[in-house]
Order: structure tokens, then C-alpha cells, then sequence
């Protein structure tokens, strides 16, 4: 793949792409419009922390439950995720004030909690929980204004105003624990206009909570479940003591505000970013790493590659050229098949299969039919695309073998089905029974197991076996010379031969491209922030394809140079080389960006990040190595071979 002119035209799309990809909406999604005092219901989604990356259903905490607990059926990434939504007794009526309404009070008693209760609730501010609600699909921020580093009086004017994802459930001051027990819910519509004599509507397009907390004794309840609270700033805060019962009471007040952000740009506040100009940053980076790679290619082939195929089809001189050394000296053995030929052409299928479904998946949400708002929809609509990828999977990993002498089709079907999704079956279930031990919501139940093993042995697996059989049918890939029968000597090869060395210098480049871009994704994983700059991500995406298939070329053709016609294994493991950094990335990631000091929660990080690194490795490794093999047929066809 080269970049030329055509090049610049797309680019400008798709940034005008990721410029605008949040303002364009789910398609399908219908928005609900309320009456005046239709009541809006409030679901709680879960508890977070990136302390310890373990989610917690809302109910795990002592929190007022209504009478009637119900959770929503949810899609596979709704589960996968850890969502547990459910309804809660926040009475929310739209356009309709609450100055302070008492929650699960009966007759004028406050909420006693067990000193067990109270040990967890006090664990759980301790390690930095969050509480994510809803309203009408819309999750809960908290506002924070940072003050720009402005002088004089002009501070005051200049603020930035970001959202918090969630509220805090407490704090922590001079070793004293303090939980949030009122929350001021500020909701804000946008009046739809209507035709004469029709009822006004209102559409929600804005959910923040300011959450406060407020000791007992400071609230004075009546029996209606009203409540007043006290003026000021002069109250103290509802200290929980871990070792003893507590009593508090849980209250919330509700204020309506109009707006006029339309419906469809909702979600504009929640992903707003102050920093793009990074991701410009970050493009511009990558775009001048390809330029320069493309010049290194340029050089090489059209200077050095000319120049060779000229010297190697002179009539003349035949004898003299065969003395040199080059890489038409190893034409008789440059597809002489590899070392364990079905797992290499598995894991090359598996590469396929993930090539395909990333594609497909940053595309689709690039046109913004994957947005934050449908939750859940990027892993569900991930997981399935794997599976129907298979078929192309299947097909390359069978055209592949044949071309390498295999004969055992079926075995080699088999291998490239279960051999990756085995793995990542294997360490997922392995870390699943470390999360069911701590009873969270993000250990994956028995039945959606079974059912993701149904979907790989009655979806992926029959695919792959039916790409498999008709690759393996088709006429395998074309090799322009001949193999000798006997094997040539391998001359004593450099120290910068070495395949670790090749893998650090094939990887920085590909890294470089995309590092900025990557900081961006751990953010959304690990911090439960929103991830959406998908045309960005695109972007990077065609960069790194283009940056892995470019030094791909450039290492297979060194080492032809230096007589080792042995590329196989060692360009897919160079090729895959970035995946070393990415490794390198997340331990630096881990260190100094998260606060994790616990074994489980270390244990969940390091162990889906092998899944990341793996992943990403046959991803980058697959690419470099279908550069280089049409790199290498197309050199060998341009020779005279006697």
C-alpha cells in the first residue's frame, strides 16, 4: 500500500469524519418524550473504581431498595461489561421540583446500618467507588469547573467546566470516612415545538448530580417523607464508622432546568474533550512516520531493487553475478515451507479473523452506529463479527497451508479454530473464577459462558471448518521459482540479525504511529472513561497497516540479503514486534497512572492485557506478513531464473 496523491482527498474525510462523529446519532433510536409530571425513572447501572477494576451491581451496598426490585434484560456487551441495571425508588416527575424527599423512611426513622454493612460501605469509599446512574438512557455526571491559569479578575470568567463519569459514593478526610447520602439531582429538558392547541413535550438531554453529605442530626424529617435541609454551609458531614452501627438517613432533591441542546446532540457534554488538539498531534505524528517509511521504501526498492534485477538479468557475466552475494542467490530455497506449517498458517487465519472484524467494527462506529448511548452495543457487535469472520479466517489459513505442502485439512481447520479463541477462552475463564470469588458484577454468569461457548462451536467453528474446506480446494498461492531439493548452508549472520533485535526495531515505528491514540483507549478501559473518536481511530488504523506492511518489506528484504531464506516465523514475530512495545506501554501505564496495589485487581489487569498484547500481535504480525510474501513473490517473478 502506498500513499499518493489519492491519498490526501480520503484523509480530509475522514478527519471531517472525526471531527463530527459526535454529533451524529444512533441510528434506529427513537427519543421518548415525557408530559409534564410523566415520571422519569432513574435505574442505577453499577459501582466502579479503577483502584480495584471490579464493578459491584447497585445493590451490593446498603442502599433503599422500592418494593419491587427489576432488572432490564441486557445484551452480551451490557453483561460482559458488568452492567446490572435496575430500577431504584428515586420519585422523578418531569418538570416537577423536590427540595428534599426522604428515601426507605418509615414513620420518621432513619436507615440503621449493621456494622457489617458499615465496614463494606466504608471499604468501598476507601477504594475510590463511583455510582453510575440513569435517567431515560442517560448516565449521571458530576460537575467539576477548573479555574483557567488566568490572572486578576478575568479568573472568574475563565472556567472549564468537565464532567465526572458517575458520582463519588464518599470520601475520606484525616482518616475519617464520609459517605454521600444526598444527591441533588439537576435534570435538564429541551421543550419540543408543536403546532397550536398541542401539549407541550419535553425530552431529556442532560443528567448531573451534585452529591452531598449531611449528617443526621442536621436533617429534619417529617412524616410525609419530606424533609428540610439545613442553610449554608454550616452542616457536618455523615461520618460512617466502620467498626460500630450507623444511622443516616438517604435523601434527594430534584431541579428541572430548560435547555437548548437538542436531543440529538445530548451527548455532546458527556464527550467533549479539552484535549483534541493531541489527537491532531497524534495524526500528524503518524501521517510524517509513514512519509518517512515511504521514503526508506521508495530508496530501497526503486534504487536498490533496479538495480539488482538489472545486474541479475545481464546474459553477460553470468558467472560473475553468481559469485556475489544477494538475494537471487537464494531463490531455490526462499519457499522451501517452514517449521510447523499448521500452526503458522492457524494463527495467520486467526489473524484474519481479526483483521476483519476490527475493520469492520471502527468503520461501523466511525459512522456513529456504535456510540456510548447504545450500551453495550461495540462488544456485542465485536464478539459476533468474530465469529462470522471465521469464514475468511477458514479460507486463508487453508489456501496458506496447501501453498505450504499440508494435507491434513481437517486437523489444520480445527487448529485455526480453537488454537487462538482457546487461549483467550482459557485465560478469561481463568480470571473469571478469581472475579466470582470477590462476588462482582463483572465475573461473567454460568449461562452467558455457555452461551459464548455455543456461539464459538456453533457459529465460529462450522465457518471456519467451511472457509477452511474451500481454501484448501482453491489453486494455492503462486510461487514464481522453484524449490532444490537440497537445502542451502546458511551463511554466519550478523549480530543485528537477531530476531529480538528485529522485533524492537520493527516495532517502534508501527508504536509511534499509534501510541498517542492508545493512551486514549486505556483511559476508556481502565478508567471508566468514554472512548469516541472512532474517525481518529480509523485514521490510525490505515497508519498502522500501512507502517507494518512497509517494515515488514523492509526486514524481509535485509535478511534475503544476508542468504537466510528462513522468513516464515521470523517476519510474522518481527512484524508483530510493536505488540513487544505495547506490552512495555501498559506496565508503564500500570505504574504510573493507575493506583492499583492489590493482588486480584493486578492480576485482572496484567491478565487481559496478555489478551490485548496477543491480540495486537497476530493483528500487526498477520499484516507484516502478507506484505512480505507478495513483496517476495513479486521480487522473485522480476528475476531470469536458469
Amino acid at each position: 500500500m502506498t500513499l499518493g496523491q489519492d491519498w490526501l482527498p480520503w484523509s480530509l474525510l475522514l478527519l471531517s469524519l472525526a471531527c463530527d462523529s459526535h454529533a451524529f446519532y444512533v441510528p434506529g433510536v427513537a427519543p421518548i418524550n415525557f408530559h409534564q409530571n410523566d415520571p422519569v425513572e432513574i435505574k442505577a447501572v453499577k459501582l466502579t473504581s479503577s483502584r480495584t477494576q471490579l464493578p459491584y451491581e447497585y445493590y451490593s451496598l446498603p442502599f433503599c431498595q422500592p418494593s419491587k426490585i427489576t432488572y432490564k434484560a441486557e445484551n452480551l456487551g451490557e453483561v460482559l461489561r458488568g452492567d446490572r441495571i435496575v430500577n431504584t425508588p428515586f420519585q422523578v416527575l418531569m418538570n416537577s421540583e423536590k427540595k428534599c424527599e426522604v428515601l426507605c423512611s418509615q414513620s420518621n426513622k432513619p436507615v440503621t446500618l449493621t456494622v457489617e454493612q458499615s465496614r463494606l460501605v466504608a471499604e468501598r469509599i476507601t477504594e475510590d467507588y463511583y455510582v453510575h446512574l440513569i435517567a431515560d438512557n442517560l448516565p449521571v455526571a458530576t460537575r467539576l469547573e477548573l479555574y483557567s491559569n488566568r490572572e486578576g479578575d478575568d479568573k472568574k470568567k475563565e472556567k472549564d467546566v468537565q464532567f465526572e463519569h458517575g458520582y463519588r459514593l464518599g470520601f475520606t478526610d484525616v482518616n475519617k470516612i464520609y459517605l454521600h447520602n444526598h444527591l441533588s439531582f439537576i435534570l435538564y429538558y429541551h421543550r419540543e415545538d408543536l403546532e397550536e392547541d398541542q401539549e407541550h413535550t419535553y425530552r431529556v438531554v442532560r443528567f448531573e448530580v451534585i452529591p452531598q453529605s449531611i449528617r443526621l442530626e442536621d436533617i429534619k424529617a417529617d412524616e410525609k417523607s419530606s424533609c428540610t435541609l439545613p442553610e449554608g454551609t454550616s452542616s457536618s458531614p455523615q461520618e460512617i464508622d466502620p467498626t460500630k452501627e450507623n444511622q443516616l438517613y438517604f435523601t434527594y432533591s430534584v431541579h428541572w432546568e430548560e435547555s437548548d441542546i437538542k436531543w440529538a446532540s445530548r451527548w455532546d457534554t458527556y464527550l467533549t474533550m479539552s484535549d483534541v488538539q493531541i489527537h491532531w498531534f497524534s495524526i500528524i505524528n503518524s501521517v510524517v512516520v509513514v512519509f518517512f517509511l515511504s521514503g526508506i521504501l521508495s530508496m530501497i526498492i526503486i534504487r536498490t531493487l533496479r538495480k539488482d534485477i538489472a545486474n541479475y538479468n545481464k546474459e553477460d557475466d553470468i558467472e560473475d553475478t553468481m559469485e556475489e552475494s544477494g538475494w537471487k542467490l537464494v531463490h531455490g530455497d526462499v519457499f522451501r515451507p517452514p517449521q510447523y506449517p499448521m500452526i503458522l498458517s492457524s494463527l495467520l487465519g486467526s489473524g484474519i479473523q481479526l483483521f476483519c472484524m476490527i475493520l469492520i467494527v471502527i468503520f461501523v462506529a466511525m459512522l456513529g452506529m456504535l456510540s456510548p448511548s447504545s450500551r453495550g452495543a461495540l462488544m456485542t457487535t465485536a464478539c459476533f463479527l468474530f465469529m462470522f469472520m471465521g469464514v475468511f479466517g477458514g479460507f486463508s489459513a487453508g489456501r496458506l497451508y496447501r501453498t505450504l505442502k499440508g494435507h491434513r485439512w481437517k486437523k489444520g481447520a480445527f487448529c485455526t479454530a480453537t488454537l487462538y479463541p482457546g487461549v483467550v477462552f482459557g485465560i478469561c475463564f481463568v480470571l473469571n473464577c478469581f472475579i466470582w470469588g470477590k462476588h462482582s458484577s463483572g465475573a461473567v454468569p454460568f449461562p452467558t459462558m455457555v452461551a459464548l461457548l455455543c456461539m464459538w462451536f456453533g457459529i465460529s467453528l462450522p465457518l471456519v471448518y467451511l472457509g477452511y474446506y474451500f481454501g484448501f480446494r482453491k489453486q494455492p498461492y503462486d510461487n514464481p521459482v522453484r524449490t532444490n531439493q537440497i537445502p542451502r548452508q546458511i551463511p554466519e549472520q550478523r549480530w543485528y540479525m537477531n530476531r529480538f533485535v528485529g522485533i524492537l526495531m520493527a516495532g517502534i515505528l508501527p508504536f509511534g504511529a499509534m501510541f498517542i491514540e492508545l493512551f486514549f483507549i486505556f483511559s476508556a478501559i481502565w478508567e471508566n472513561q468514554f472512548y469516541y473518536l472512532f474517525g481518529f481511530l480509523f485514521l490510525v488504523f490505515i497508519i498502522l497497516v500501512v507502517s507494518c506492511s512497509q517494515i515488514s518489506i523492509v526486514m524481509v528484504y535485509f535478511q534475503l540479503c544476508a542468504e537466510d531464506y528462513r522468513w516464515w516465523w521470523r517476519n510474522f514475530l518481527v512484524s508483530g514486534g510493536s505488540a513487544f512495545y505495547v506490552l512495555v506501554y501498559a506496565i508503564f501505564y500500570f505504574v504510573n497512572k493507575l493506583d492499583i496495589v492489590e493482588f486480584i485487581p493486578s492480576l485482572l489487569y496484567f491478565g487481559y492485557t496478555a489478551l490485548m498484547v496477543l491480540s495486537f500481535w497476530l493483528l500487526t504480525g498477520t499484516i507484516g506478513f502478507y506484505a512480505a510474501y507478495m513483496f517476495v513473490r513479486k521480487i522473485y517473478a522480476a528475476v531470469k531464473i536458469d
